[in-house]
């Protein structure tokens, strides 16, 4: 195997004009320092970038769904609360049990009442007895035999005092047992037509009106008996109960607080600056920090057509004078069960779009 002998036989690197060897341009020590220069314009233009940028405007909201305070419209001792807090009722379901023994017996009664209101009606619809008809038409039978022999006596007696047989004191006493056998004739014979007439149109009216009277006086009872139980306007979850069996209750006093989760929209305090072009019907994305900060869809349905001072603000205040703030609803697109009052809701004000 040949061997070199000699270092004339080794390449050696091209010499420049200058007579120096050429050396390589790409030296690894300078790399590390282009990393660093590459770092250093990321983190300026990073920075840059941040202190750009428009600062998030971030609004909150809370969760609010419709509230029913259920109060009675009678008084009484509350007998029973079948409901628990908690408790998803249905609509048309008994809430509280009211206990009034007054109102039951003053029903009672108006019933009673009402029975003798329509007996009354049916005697007079059904009219005079036969039997009384028959009594009456004696009556005017006798009285005009009695007027017969009034007149009778009469003519005797005023014929014998003519010829002077008999006094003229005689004469009078006749005249007037005729006059007072007339008088009676006439009574007998309006009884008589009275009773085979009936009783009159005004008689029946006023019993028509009496029935219909006792109608009302029970109708106003059982309407109050009625309102003894209290039952839920819709389906709802029972939120707090008021009472507890056994105590008194006046009207107007809420027994039992509803709250309708079917009825739920997001409420929002906004400054009267941030509502320029809001207008009902517009959508956009809030965040829901109770679930996982979910975003859900709301769409606007009510601006408050007033602003009112606030003493809290959703947003940071800014200027030097007072702001109003309008009050906005805006419901969920698409139904989220999982929501409930007093949830907290977020959003970005300057990019909801």
């Amino acid at each position: 195997m040949d061997m070199p002998s000699s270092d004339k036989d080794i390449p050696s690197a091209p010499a420049t004009p200058n007579g120096r060897q050429k050396t390589n341009a790409h030296s690894p020590a300078r790399t590390p320092a282009i990393i660093v220069g590459v770092l250093a314009v990321a983190v300026v233009a990073l920075s840059v970038f941040y202190l750009l940028r428009p600062e998030p405007l971030l609004v909150q909201g809370e969760v609010d769904a419709t509230r029913l305070d259920i109060a009675a419209r009678v008084d009484g001792r509350v007998k029973e609360i079948p409901v628990q807090r908690g408790q998803n009722v249905a609509a048309g379901a008994v809430l509280v049990q009211i206990d009034n023994p007054e109102t039951l017996a003053k029903h009672e009664q108006m019933r009673a009442a009402k029975a003798v209101a329509d007996a009354q009606l049916a005697n007079v619809l059904v009219g005079t007895r036969v039997e009384v008809i028959a009594a009456r038409k004696a009556e005017m039978e006798r009285a005009q035999a009695a007027l017969v022999l009034a007149q009778k006596t009469f003519d005797r007696t005023r014929t014998l005092t003519e010829q002077g047989n008999a006094p003229q004191a005689r004469l009078d006493q006749a005249t007037d047992a005729l006059h007072e056998s007339e008088r009676a004739v006439d009574q007998a014979k309006s009884a008589y037509e009275q009773a085979v007439n009936g009783y009159t149109k005004e008689e029946r009216a006023i019993a028509h009106t009496s029935v219909e009277k006792a109608s009302t006086d029970i109708q106003s009872v059982q309407s109050i008996i009625d309102q003894l139980a209290v039952y839920a306007p819709v389906a709802s979850q029972v939120y707090q109960r008021n009472v507890e069996p056994g105590e008194y209750v006046s009207p107007g006093v809420p027994l039992v607080t509803l709250i309708d989760l079917a009825d739920v929209w997001v409420h929002f305090d906004l400054r009267e600056d941030l509502i320029k072009g809001l207008k009902v019907g517009d959508r956009f994305d809030v965040r829901i920090p109770a679930l996982a900060d979910r975003a859900v869809t709301v769409e606007v349905k009510l601006i408050a057509t007033k602003g009112e001072y606030a003493s809290w603000r959703a947003t940071r205040a800014s200027g030097d004078f007072d702001l109003r703030t309008f009050s906005i609803r805006a419901y969920p697109v698409q139904s989220v069960p999982e929501l409930r009052p007093g949830m907290s809701a977020y959003l970005d004000w300057r990019s909801r779009q």
